[in-house]
């Protein structure tokens, strides 16, 4: 097992990529923190993991808010001794042009998007450092690499990802951190698929289909293991080939 005796904590755990990376963490043998907003999508992933006989709790928080934030990594730590995974997940969409976002749209968007990789790392790496070795993986998206109309806040909000992410790389290489982001494609999560079995256009992605959460978390999980041990500062594009056009 490739995470055996790790403990990560996973944002936006709750669903999608994030519950996909939590059930995969699990499986190659980490204690998984699942940090959600929603309680029932949280704890349906706990309860998933404790399925497969593995350790998982879920620990509430809006992590747009630093005290909730603080308090959750505390709790983590507190449980487990240690805290050896970050995966900063949680994100949230806005299909608006600029000129009719309002600036309270605007600002959800960074906030969960950018600003809880900022709290989330900010209280994390402090025991990362005392531990003298730890993992930061965030989820950005191809839209911080391209632009698309009506995605703002998103595009902004992703591309601030990117930029955080290798300047943590820099700062934080000397206590044996590592950083590094996930650029997905489009993927079929709630975010895209408002209903299960809703039709989305694909043909502008080589591939001709959306990604798995699945495939996502398992790049991530690359990212969590020692196979990536050289790796940080790096973004990971996983899409089909979107980008490459």
């Amino acid at each position: 097992m490739r995470l055996e005796n790790k403990v990560a904590l996973i944002t936006g755990a709750g669903s999608g990529i994030g519950r996909a990376a939590a059930l995969l963490f699990a499986k190659e043998g980490a204690a998984a923190a699942i940090v959600d907003i929603t309680s029932k999508g949280g704890t349906e992933t706990v309860e998933m993991i404790k399925g497969i006989d593995r350790d998982a709790i879920f620990v509430y928080a809006d992590v747009s808010k630093a005290l909730d934030v603080e308090k959750s990594i505390k709790s983590v730590v507190e449980k487990y001794g240690k805290l050896d995974i970050l995966f900063n997940n949680a994100g949230v969409a806005q299909d608006c042009s600029v000129v009719e976002m309002s600036e309270d749209e605007w600002d959800r968007v960074i906030n969960v998007n950018l600003k809880s990789v900022f709290l989330c790392s900010k209280y994390a790496i402090p025991h990362m450092i005392k531990q003298g070795e730890g993992i930061i993986i965030n989820t950005a998206s191809t839209l911080g690499l391209i632009a698309e109309p009506n995605c703002g806040a998103y595009c902004a909000s992703k591309g601030g990802v990117i930029a955080l992410t290798r300047a943590l790389a820099v700062e934080y290489a000397p206590y044996n951190i590592r950083v590094n982001c996930i650029c997905p494609g489009p993927t079929a999560t709630p975010m895209i698929l408002k209903e299960p079995q809703q039709q989305v256009d694909v043909s502008y992605v080589p591939l001709k289909r959306l990604g798995k959460p699945e495939e996502i978390a398992h790049a991530a999980l690359f990212l969590a293991s020692e196979e990536s041990a050289y790796v940080t500062g790096s973004v990971l594009i996983v899409d089909g080939g979107t980008t490459a056009i």
